[in-house]
């Protein structure tokens, strides 16, 4: 873990821009984004969430004309409700 004078520096130098996130996550969680920063030449876990945002977007964008993709989406959405707590 950062020391608090490096948290303390990095809130400083990006204070307009970012917000930092702390979140717990199953251990399974962290190996996906992992492999989506190996598969995706990402800089570490972090971009790996933010990438997986930017692609949820995306896709979310897609959808609004795109009925295969609508359907994608939807299907993708069950699937994760009814599969998150297992």
């Amino acid at each position: 873990m950062a020391t608090a004078a490096t948290q303390n520096k990095w809130r400083r130098k990006n204070r307009l821009v970012k917000s930092q996130l702390n979140v717990m996550a199953r251990e399974q969680t962290h190996e996906e984004l992992d492999d989506f920063a190996g598969a995706f030449r990402l800089r570490g876990k972090g971009e790996a969430v933010t990438f997986a945002a930017f692609v949820t977007k995306a896709l979310v964008q897609r959808a609004d004309f795109d009925t295969k993709a609508a359907r994608m989406l939807d299907d993708f959405t069950d699937a994760y409700h009814r599969d998150r707590d297992i």
